[in-house]
């Protein structure tokens, strides 16, 4: 493999995701913000002159020979070396046209034009794709398959949920301004060149257009709890099962729930999860691959694989970490990652040191869910901290949810649904650690500026 190489680049970077655009970057040093969204590769091109982009997918890894094949045939040599290939759907059944995995911008646009001759869909699964589809979808009527007792079982406890259902029933706002998140309508999708921000969803190449077929079911969520899919089949498949004599109408396909409960729909979203996309790299090399099917990474974002670095989605974090943060595949660590990545290849390279970056000292999340700004912190669902944690929370229907996460009277997460303009106090008081038991459920009083107590 070696006399193959075409050419040998000081760094590689294998994935036009978040992780890997951003790694780029830190390591061309040139640049200090970034915005997700959709772009040619010739805008990294044009703004890093030493940058070459092959548009070719990875064969297979050779880290002994430290070179990648490419699926066209090309061998290219590397220095140092970051696998940021993201993750893939944990689609519900494998080659099934009628299920739908969400991942990237293909598939997303794929989901548009499908959605433009929908009537019915069955959306399964309860992260964060999940919430956002059943909030944007507009124009055909949604079946919400959840695994659990409430919604959203990622980020909330049921207290939260119950917040954020009314949202599902009632009117949606109408946005006064252009919105830089995308509405999935069931129309038509145009061709532009406009770029749109999900939180959870990859940016979708379309315009926030207004409903014009089916108005009548503009926004119809239907949630089925605590059940899973037992079976997907066909209408061909139906007409030969006891199921038959049920069915008065035509489906391209249904969905049989652990519940009892079967739906026709037009097609299945798969929002069950993802898993790690390591195939391309593992065969011949002896990369050590974490429980959930990551890369295992240390404290500078490098592999098992001397040279070899990961961040993003297809990594899994190894070290020791804080007590106050976990990872979660979201793209907001991505972008972490990959910038720490990029940081740490570079100083490899000039034989500098570098230290753990500060952003994996607190977990922290900005996202919007059902039209609520959605701020999470630290551990903001008490993961890990055994039965001895305390809440606190304060509701206001429609308004706001706040809840506090305490351990030993100091704070160690909080959920924040809505306009709190609390986020940044609280993630001081996280940080400090100040022993708030004085405080008590005073803690949250809305008649008490805790932004200037605490300031």
């Amino acid at each position: 493999m070696e006399n193959k190489k075409e050419k040998t680049f000081q760094f590689v970077v294998v994935g036009g995701g978040i992780a890997g655009v951003t790694c780029v970057e830190q390591v061309s040093r040139t640049l200090e913000e970034f915005d997700v969204e959709e772009q040619p590769s010739s805008v990294l091109e044009e703004k890093f002159p030493n940058l070459t982009i092959i548009h070719s997918a990875v064969k297979s890894l050779h880290t002994k020979s430290h070179c990648v094949e490419t699926a066209d045939g090309r061998v290219f040599g590397y220095k140092k070396l970051c696998i940021c290939s993201g993750a893939r759907p944990k689609l519900l059944t494998q080659d099934n046209p009628y299920v739908l995995g969400i991942r990237d911008t293909d598939s997303a646009q794929e989901f548009q034009k499908r959605l433009s001759k929908a009537k019915r869909i069955v959306i399964v699964g309860n992260g964060g794709i999940a919430l956002e589809l059943v909030y944007e979808v507009e124009g055909c009527e949604v079946i919400w398959a959840v695994k659990d007792k409430a919604i959203g079982n990622t980020f909330f406890d049921a207290g939260a949920a119950q917040f954020l259902i009314p949202s599902l029933e009632a009117d949606k706002p109408q946005a006064a301004a252009p919105c830089k998140r995308p509405r999935f309508t069931t129309e038509e999708a145009p061709e532009c060149s406009t770029q749109f921000i999900l939180s959870y969803c990859p940016p979708v190449l379309t315009n926030p257009l207004t409903l014009l077929a089916f108005a009548q079911l503009s926004h119809r969520v239907s949630v089925e709890y605590q059940c899973e899919v037992e079976k997907i089949f066909t209408c061909e498949e139906l007409h030969k099962s006891p199921e038959q004599t049920l069915r008065t109408e035509y489906w391209p396909v249904y969905v049989r729930l652990t519940n009892a409960q079967t739906f026709g729909c037009d097609f299945v979203v798969s929002a069950t999860g993802v898993v790690p996309n390591t195939e391309p790299f593992l065969q011949g090399n002896t990369f050590v691959v974490a429980d959930d099917g990551g890369l295992q990474v240390d404290d500078h974002m490098m592999t098992s694989e001397a040279d070899v670095y990961a961040a993003g989605d297809v990594c899994t974090a190894c070290w020791e970490q804080s007590p106050l943060w976990q990872q979660m595949r979201l793209w907001t660590q991505a972008r972490q990652m990959g910038w720490y990545a990029g940081r740490c290849m570079a100083a490899h390279i000039l034989s500098e040191p570098v230290e753990l970056d500060f952003c994996f000292e607190l977990f922290s999340h900005i996202t919007k869910f059902f039209n609520y700004k959605v701020v999470l912190l630290g551990k903001f669902n008490g993961q890990g901290l055994g039965p001895d944690h305390e809440l606190l929370v304060r509701c206001t229907k429609g308004q706001e949810y706040v809840k506090v996460v305490l351990s030993g009277g100091r704070m160690v997460g909080a959920v924040l649904i809505g306009e709190t303009d609390l986020e940044e106090t609280f993630e001081n008081l996280i940080l400090n650690q100040m022993d708030l038991t004085p405080y008590g459920e005073e803690l949250l009083n809305p008649d008490i500026d805790i932004e200037d107590y605490f300031d």
